[in-house]
């Protein structure tokens, strides 16, 4: 507005994945205000675009970002190798509820817990990892061009929403080949 904040657009790597932390943060909060929602469709709703928003993210992180601060000189590999085994955690905690009725008891602690742990990787990873990488000789701004690219790509593929709005938890989007370069995963393994 005003030309006074940055062009999502323009985003390096860094912002632009703070401010997706930002908006699942905003997604959880509108769940906790929609927890009394007698009918549920407004919590079914939050959900899935809870469960959508991360597993899109993880998958980002995962195939260009965590790959790149792993290889980075300046970046401590076992703050990459945390964050990555923090992500197969939220991975398990997203398949849950999405195959949970709303109606399971434990459905809003499950959103509960997904989110603390959201919080918590999200603690670790923007005052451990993000600085160590703000150091390195990583192009940033090409980076986020490539997170940004990437989103694009799975969000209009759907990948991250199976049918009835869940989430393709464990679908891989891409593949390492024998020589270790990512390549997309062929469509039988989609």
């Amino acid at each position: 507005m005003f030309g006074l904040g940055k062009d999502p657009q323009e985003l390096n790597a860094i912002d632009f994945l703070k401010a997706e932390h930002d908006a699942v943060d905003e997604l959880f909060k509108a769940f906790e205000e929609a927890k009394d929602d007698r009918s549920g469709t407004r919590k079914k709703s939050l959900v899935a675009q809870i469960c959508e928003a991360l597993t899109v993210h993880a998958t980002i992180e995962e195939e260009i970002f965590y790959p790149a601060a792993r290889n980075a000189s300046a970046v401590e590999s076992d703050l990459v190798s945390e964050a990555a085994v923090e992500h197969q955690s939220l991975k398990d905690i997203i398949g849950r509820l999405e195959r949970a009725p709303l109606t399971d008891p434990l459905y809003d602690a499950g959103v509960k817990v997904l989110s603390e742990y959201v919080k918590h990787h999200v603690r670790e990873e923007e005052s451990e990892l993000f600085p160590q990488v703000k150091r390195s000789d990583l192009d940033l701004d090409a980076m986020g061009v490539a997170l940004r690219a990437r989103k694009s790509e799975l969000t209009a593929r759907g990948i991250g929403r199976a049918k009835g709005g869940r989430s393709k938890v464990g679908k891989p989007a891409s593949r390492k080949s024998a020589n270790g370069a990512r390549v997309a995963a062929s469509p039988a393994a989609r």
